[in-house]
């Protein structure tokens, strides 16, 4: 019997784990897929990937395709995932493991932010051009700096009157205070924040009381909400899934 197990990142914030559940069981809802079906966290919250493994096997799965619930491809899916279901092949020598791709560089995600921008009330009620920052959680893996580069240029080219600048939480450059300094020292008078984030959590919450603070006579700051559930990220997650069934996997792992 086949099985999906979803991944997802985890947060120390109740409220974010809450959505990431919601968000996945939507997705179970709509992706036609006739096996068994869990979802299972990286880390900080429960449950975690091994206890969705059991869950799977315990049901009966004797082929798990594991789908990370990851926007953009770093070390978490290249690394840390990788080296949990090793772990779990090892312990469960029986059970096929194949291994889908994060999200990643998709035009819909780029037609979901674009969106955003035009459906944000700065975008609307404003003639002249805005100045999008476009957040990532970021990592030191190039390619996600790479990746998110590309997503800000295809929207660029996507939204009249914007001009679209990425930059990140963590770990890469520009840092979002980076991208803010420029901003503020910038001839644009409106600048949109759009948070590249599924969900709520620490870091959304730190960038919601440094946007409050950043309002001037000058200029106009606004913080659009973080990604959230969207029937075209369950389109991309479903794609991820029927990959794997024709052998289009990002990494298998098998016994």
């Amino acid at each position: 019997m086949e099985a999906v197990l979803y991944i997802c990142h985890g947060s120390r914030v109740k409220e974010a784990s809450e959505q990431a559940i919601s968000f996945v069981k939507k997705c179970m809802e709509t992706n036609e897929f006739q096996g068994i079906q869990e979802y299972s966290f990286l880390e900080l919250s429960e449950p975690s990937i091994e206890e969705g493994f059991r869950n799977c096997v315990e049901k009966g799965a004797t082929t798990i395709r594991i789908i990370p619930v990851l926007l953009l491809t770093a070390a978490h899916a290249k690394k840390d995932i990788p080296e949990v279901l090793e772990k779990l092949s090892l312990e469960y020598p029986h059970v096929q493991l194949q291994y889908g791709r994060p999200i990643g560089v998709h035009p819909q995600m780029v037609e979901i932010v674009s969106d955003k921008i035009r459906n944000n009330s700065l975008y609307k009620k404003n003639d002249e051009k805005i100045h999008v920052i476009l957040v990532g959680r970021g990592s030191s893996d190039p390619d996600v700096k790479r990746d998110l580069g590309k997503i800000a240029s295809l929207i660029e080219k996507q939204v009249d009157r914007i001009d679209v600048q990425d930059c990140y939480l963590t770990a890469a450059q520009p840092s979002f205070e980076e991208a803010l300094q420029m901003a503020e020292h910038s001839s644009y008078r409106h600048i949109l924040v759009i948070p590249y984030l599924l969900f709520t959590g620490i870091l959304m919450k730190s960038m919601e009381k440094t946007i409050k603070e950043m309002n001037s006579i000058d200029k106009e700051y606004v913080l659009a909400p973080y990604l959230g559930y969207d029937p075209f990220i369950a389109e991309i997650l479903k794609e991820r899934i029927e990959e794997m069934s024709v052998g289009d996997e990002y990494a298998i792992i098998t016994s």
